[in-house]
């Protein structure tokens, strides 16, 4: 059975930086588009960011130019990089490829 773990949540202050990692326990990486997702306390999860086998990314509007995925398939592990983080990005990220989710990790970011 597939698991995936994410890592690098944590407490930030407003304009600083956090990379998440998340990996896979089996090398299915290659074989699915790769994505991660938020749900802030009281809202709807959505889609943050998405890279494709080929590498081609897409982001939500409010973390264009802030935030970068990247996959690194040897590794079995997807990572976001989040800069310039505002108190709106708290929420708990989750990353999702094929049918499958992580736990999440949570991301605070104070003012």
């Amino acid at each position: 059975q597939v698991q995936l773990v994410e890592s690098g949540g944590g407490l930030v202050q407003a304009g600083g930086s956090l990379r998440l990692s998340c990996a896979s326990s089996g090398s299915i990486f290659s074989f699915y588009a790769m994505a991660w997702y938020r749900q802030a306390p009281g809202k709807q999860r959505e889609l943050v960011a998405l890279i494709t086998r080929g590498g081609s990314t897409n982001y939500a509007d409010s973390v264009k130019g802030r935030f970068t995925i990247s996959r690194a398939d040897a590794k079995n592990t997807v990572y976001l990089q989040m800069n310039t983080l505002k108190p709106e990005d708290t929420a708990v990220y989750y990353c999702k490829t094929g049918g499958w989710w992580g736990q999440g990790t949570q991301v605070t970011v104070s003012s």
